[in-house]
């Protein structure tokens, strides 16, 4: 039925023709932007997902930066205290070469002041936007050192930031605490001197069983030199002294002091401390060769600073060792942290990425629908024409 009131053809056509121009302007909004969820009226689910994601991806970029600056920090004190094992090594090898009774112990040790005074100076110079790991107020400074690793999120929404801990109690080269506090614990400050040494035999007076006990178990300098003094006096004995030597008497010829008692009395000088008052707290950086004579005393004494710093040497050593372990961890995890983030755009463009490829296919179809629908429109319109040619 023809109908000058109701076009039905051009109301199918104008529907077609709407819908075909929404669908338009659709497609090319996602070409525009790029994006097939742009907003929640779009998809809500893959909007609040996608929200949610960019939203901890940009914390994640966060930790990604706090990892740089810990990787910075843990690479400035790897590389002075690598730098202090050399030094330290270069200072046992010059105190060894100082055993030679014909050198000049003076001179040898204007070269070890050098480097003690190089070692300072690595220790306070180790500094990374104001942090500083290898010198430390070890009773007042907090010495697990945190390092944000990662950001996560469990699966009902709770969030968390995971640290990296960095203990540093074994890695500080100077405590700034004072050096006669008694717990000053710096590989550098610490007091070497230990306990007082006790001296006795397992089987008479025999020298292969001779035991040297410091107080308290804190063996160090002053029990070392006390035992490697009496070895090197033995050693100087005839064979008919050497029967009769019994190293927890008065020394022979006429003498009122054992050995012990000799080196105990010349620590105590070599210290800074008054006669009788014990031997003052020795650090590595108080070690001092200079005025050491060519005697029994003063070898033993010279042994003794060789072992110390030999042990202090493997202390530095397991330090640098564990500095280098958390230097590779934070260098791990700040690569992970950055393959994560990569990880999550590419998740997140999975949901809301417009395919441009699909997109500009759809459009040049939809432009070819278009211009039918207009075309369609257009026929339809000009059906009322027709119905006037019917009364002429």
């Amino acid at each position: 039925m023809s109908s000058l009131l109701t076009n039905s053809s051009a109301m199918v056509a104008l529907t077609t023709l709407r819908g075909i121009n929404d669908s338009m302007a659709t497609t090319q909004n996602r070409i525009s932007t790029g994006m097939r969820v742009a907003d929640a009226s779009d998809n809500a689910a893959y909007w609040s997902i996608a929200t949610t994601m960019k939203s901890d991806n940009s914390a994640l970029s966060a930790v990604k930066d706090s990892l740089g600056l810990g990787a910075a920090t843990v690479d400035v004190a790897f590389t002075a205290m690598d730098q202090t094992v050399e030094i330290v090594s270069q200072i046992k090898d010059k105190l060894t070469a100082a055993t030679n009774g014909t050198v000049d112990r003076e001179k040898i040790q204007a070269d070890v002041e050098q480097l003690q005074k190089q070692l300072e100076t690595i220790a306070s110079s180790a500094t990374f936007s104001g942090e500083n790991w290898l010198q430390q107020d070890m009773a007042a400074d907090a010495l697990n050192k945190e390092i944000a690793g990662s950001f996560t999120r469990d699966a009902n929404g709770n969030t968390q930031i995971e640290n990296i801990v960095v203990d540093t109690r074994t890695t500080v080269l100077v405590d700034t605490r004072a050096s006669t506090a008694g717990d000053n614990t710096g590989i550098l400050t610490e007091n070497l001197a230990g306990g007082v040494a006790t001296v006795a035999y397992g089987t008479g007076t025999d020298i292969d069983t001779l035991q040297v006990t410091a107080a308290g178990g804190d063996d160090g300098i002053i029990s070392k030199a006390t035992e490697a003094a009496i070895l090197k006096y033995y050693d100087g004995l005839s064979d008919a002294d050497k029967a009769t030597f019994d190293a927890t008497a008065p020394l022979t010829p006429a003498g009122t002091d054992t050995l012990a008692a000799n080196v105990t009395a010349r620590l105590e000088t070599l210290s800074g401390a008054a006669a009788g008052a014990g031997v003052a707290p020795i650090s590595f950086l108080d070690l001092d060769i200079s005025t050491l004579g060519n005697n029994a005393v003063d070898n033993g004494i010279l042994a003794a600073y060789i072992d110390v710093v030999d042990g202090q040497l493997s202390a530095i050593t397991d330090a640098a060792t564990e500095l280098g372990s958390a230097k590779s961890r934070v260098d791990m995890q700040k690569e992970f942290a950055s393959n994560l983030s990569d990880a999550i755009d590419r998740g997140i463009g999975q949901l809301v990425d417009a395919d441009m490829n699909a997109e500009s296919t759809r459009l040049q179809a939809l432009q070819t629908q278009q211009q039918l629908g207009i075309q369609a429109l257009s026929i339809a319109n000009s059906g009322s024409q027709n119905i006037l040619s019917l009364f002429r």
